[in-house]
C-alpha cells in the first residue's frame, strides 16, 4: 500500500465542531488517514451528553450509562490496533437489571439465559419457548442490521438499491411496530415489557418504533451488559487518549460562532479566534449547526424540516448522593407501571409530565466502590419526558416529589431524607447546553420515517461540509454514534479522491472558461 493509499487524507486540515463519541470516532478515523484534526469542544471537557459530574467524593455519568454491543467498541478499537482493555475496565452484570413493577412485583434478568428462560415461563406457559424463537429473530435481525445496515453505511435511498439489500430481504420484513411483533410471542404484558424496556435507548416507543429494532434484545439478553469501571466517562477519555496519540488537537471551552466557506476551504469564527479549515465536521447537531451558525447558503433544510421531526424523549434527571443502603435497588433499576401507554402517549401523543411514570435508577456504586465515598451511594434517576415541556423550578420540583415518593412506596427505598448531594437536569438542560432541538436528550426517534436513509444526511449544504452523531445515520446510542464518526471520515475520504480524480477536468473546463 502506497502512502498515498494509507494516508488519502495528507495535506488536509479538518475542524470537528463538538467532542461527544460521534466527533471523537471522526477525529480517530481522520488523524489515522492524515489528515490534520482540530476538535473544537464548547464545553471545559470533552464528552458532550456523555459527562461527568464530581462533587464531594462522588461521581456521576451524566449521560449514557449503559455499555452495551461490547463487540462494537471493540471493533472501534480494532481500527488503530488497540482494544478497549488498553484504556478501561469492564465488568459484565449479573444481575444485568431489576424489575419492580407497581402491583409488588419484582424479577431479575440475569447474564445466565437459562434462568431467564424460567423467568419467562413463571410468567406464561410456553414463554420459554417463545423466547427461544424470539431471540432467534432478534440474532437475525441483529446480524442483518449491523452488517448490512449498520457498518455498510447506507445514508441515501440509492444506497438500498443493491444485492445486499435483496438478500437482507428477511430483515426488512420487520418493519412493522415493535408492539404488533412482540404481541406475536407473548402474551403477559410484563414480558412484552422486558423485551421492549431497551427501545428508550433508541428514543421511540413500542407504537412507533420499527420492529427491526426487536435486534436490542439479542443485545440485551445474549450479548450481555457490561460497566466500564469509572463509568461510562472513562470510555471517553480513553477514546479523547487514542485520538491525541494519533495526533488530534483539542481546543475546549471554545464555542464556534459562525461557518461560512471561504474559497476552497472554510472560514470558522470562534469566541477568540478565525480558523481556515479545508473541511468541517459537525458533531454538534445538524439542527443547531444549520439555523445557528450556517448561513441560508450552506443549510440543507428548512426550519419547516426540523420542526416536523419527531424527536426522542428529553430526560427528567437526579444525581443524588445518599447516606446509608440502598438495598434491594441493583446497579440497573427499571420501575414499571403494568401499563406503560399512557406514558409513552405523555410522550409522544400528548407531552405532558407524565402520571404514572415508567424511570430508571442506576447505583454503579454497587459495582465501583471508587464513585461514592464509603457508606455512601451514588444514585442517577432518569425519567424518560417529552421533548419541548416547560420545565421551570415549580415544574421540576413538584415532579421530583412525586418521582422520590414512587421509588419510595414501590421499591421500598426512601432517600429523601439522606441525601447529601444533589444535582438535576432536565429539558432546558439540553436544549441550553447543547442546542438540542426542543430539549431532546438523544436526538431524533428511530420511527420508521427516521431510519437508516430517512434520517437526515452526512453531507451538509455546502461541499466539504460534514455531520456525525445521533441525528445521522446510523442513529441514536454509543456504539451507532462510534460507527457514525467512522461512516463520516469514509465520506470525507470518498469525496477527496474524487476531487483529486476530477481535478484535472475542472482545472480543464475552468480554462476553458477563461
Amino acid at each position: 500500500m502506497t502512502e498515498s493509499e494509507r494516508k488519502p487524507l495528507a495535506g488536509e486540515s479538518v475542524a470537528i465542531v463538538g467532542a461527544g463519541f460521534g466527533g471523537l470516532s471522526a477525529a480517530c478515523h481522520l488523524a489515522d488517514r492524515g489528515a490534520d484534526v482540530e476538535i473544537l469542544e464548547r464545553h471545559d471537557r470533552v464528552g458532550g451528553v456523555a459527562n461527568r459530574i464530581e462533587v464531594n467524593g462522588f461521581s456521576f455519568d451524566t449521560g449514557p450509562s449503559w455499555y452495551l454491543m461490547p463487540e462494537t467498541f471493540e471493533r472501534f478499537f480494532r481500527a488503530f490496533d488497540r482494544s478497549p482493555d488498553d484504556y478501561y475496565e469492564l465488568t459484565r452484570l449479573d444481575p444485568q437489571y431489576r424489575l419492580f413493577w407497581r402491583d409488588g412485583d419484582r424479577a431479575d434478568v440475569t447474564a445466565d439465559l437459562d434462568a431467564v428462560r424460567d423467568l419467562f415461563e413463571s410468567y406464561e406457559d410456553g414463554a420459554a419457548a417463545a423466547l427461544d424463537r424470539y431471540l432467534e429473530d432478534a440474532a437475525e435481525a441483529y446480524e442483518v442490521g449491523m452488517e448490512r445496515f449498520v457498518y455498510k453505511d447506507r445514508s441515501r435511498l440509492r444506497d438500498l438499491v443493491d444485492l445486499d439489500v435483496a438478500r437482507s430481504a428477511r430483515g426488512l420484513t420487520l418493519l412493522g411496530t415493535m408492539d404488533d411483533h412482540v404481541a406475536e410471542f407473548f402474551e403477559e404484558p410484563k414480558l412484552q415489557q422486558i423485551v421492549q424496556y431497551s427501545l428508550v435507548f433508541l428514543g421511540g416507543s413500542p407504537h412507533n418504533t420499527p420492529a427491526l429494532y426487536s435486534l436490542m434484545t439479542h443485545v440485551d439478553l445474549e450479548l450481555g451488559v457490561y460497566y466500564p469501571k469509572g463509568g461510562i466517562y472513562n470510555v471517553v477519555e480513553g477514546i479523547a487518549d487514542l485520538s491525541r496519540d494519533l495526533g488530534v488537537r483539542f481546543s475546549t471551552g471554545e464555542a464556534v460562532e459562525w461557518i461560512d466557506r471561504a474559497g476552497e476551504g472554510f472560514h470558522l469564527e470562534t469566541e477568540s479566534r478565525t480558523l481556515s479549515p479545508d473541511i468541517v465536521v459537525c458533531n454538534a447537531n445538524p439542527a443547531h449547526v444549520e439555523q445557528d451558525l450556517l448561513p441560508p447558503a450552506g443549510r440543507r433544510y428548512g426550519e419547516d424540516y426540523w420542526d416536523s421531526r419527531t424527536y426522542a424523549p428529553s430526560a427528567y434527571m437526579l444525581y443524588l448522593g445518599v447516606s446509608g443502603s440502598v438495598d434491594p435497588l441493583k446497579h440497573h433499576t427499571l420501575v414499571l407501571p403494568e401499563d406503560w401507554d399512557p406514558h409513552f402517549a405523555s410522550i409522544f401523543d400528548d407531552p405532558q409530565w407524565p402520571d404514572d411514570p415508567a424511570y430508571y435508577v442506576n447505583v454503579p456504586s454497587l459495582t465501583d466502590d471508587a464513585v461514592a465515598p464509603e457508606g455512601y451511594e451514588a444514585v442517577i434517576v432518569l425519567v424518560p419526558v417529552a421533548p419541548g415541556l416547560t420545565d421551570d423550578g415549580a415544574a421540576r420540583e413538584q415532579f421530583r416529589d412525586r418521582v422520590l415518593a414512587d421509588l419510595a412506596e414501590y421499591t421500598g427505598v426512601d432517600l429523601r431524607d439522606r441525601i447529601v448531594v444533589e444535582r438535576e437536569a432536565s429539558v432546558s438542560t439540553f436544549a441550553e447546553q447543547f442546542g438540542a432541538p426542543k430539549g431532546t436528550a438523544l436526538g431524533l426517534a428511530h420511527t420508521l420515517r427516521q431510519t437508516g436513509p430517512l434520517r437526515p444526511v452526512r453531507r451538509g449544504g455546502f461541499e466539504g461540509i460534514y455531520y456525525t452523531g445521533s441525528f445521522t445515520g446510523p442513529g441514536i446510542g454509543v456504539p451507532m454514534t462510534l460507527v457514525s464518526g467512522e461512516q463520516t471520515a469514509d465520506a470525507v475520504v470518498a469525496d477527496v479522491r474524487a476531487d483529486e480524480a476530477d481535478g484535472p477536468l475542472k482545472r480543464l473546463v475552468a480554462t476553458i472558461g477563461r
